[in-house]
């Protein structure tokens, strides 16, 4: 049993997902991420504290407390119902920031590994 409770988002967090506007906005209108980020590449939560508290955003904090537990890429995109492209900017950007750990998939013959491919796709299934 996990130590903390299934994850929530915030009663407004995404309130205007009818409009394509809000997600771009939060990543000052970029659609492709500082480094290359694959869609199966694992996100987890900083142990150590953000050094600048100012740039905590409601995003940041809503994939930081989702990640206490490893997620894909996709999975943090599904999860809070974001786009993908928006997801991989923002991640790339907390990444940069020391905010979340990033573990990349081994690739086997410049493909990912088929088993983490079919867990990444079963817990999207679970969504």
């Amino acid at each position: 049993m996990s130590a903390h409770p299934p994850w929530q988002p915030p009663p407004d967090f995404g309130e205007e997902q009818d409009s394509p506007v809000r997600p771009y906005a939060v990543t000052g209108g970029r659609t492709a991420p500082r480094f290359k980020l694959a869609l199966e590449a694992l996100v987890c939560s900083s142990a150590a504290p953000p050094h600048s508290f100012e740039l905590i955003t409601p995003e940041y904090a809503a994939i930081s407390e989702l990640c206490r537990q490893a997620r894909s890429v996709a999975e943090v995109a599904a999860m809070l119902e974001i786009p993908l492209g928006v997801a991989r900017v923002l991640i790339a950007d907390m990444a940069a920031e020391g905010f979340v750990r990033l573990e990349h998939p081994r690739l086997r013959a410049g493909r990912p590994d088929p088993d983490l491919l079919e867990r990444v796709l079963s817990g999207l299934q679970r969504l």
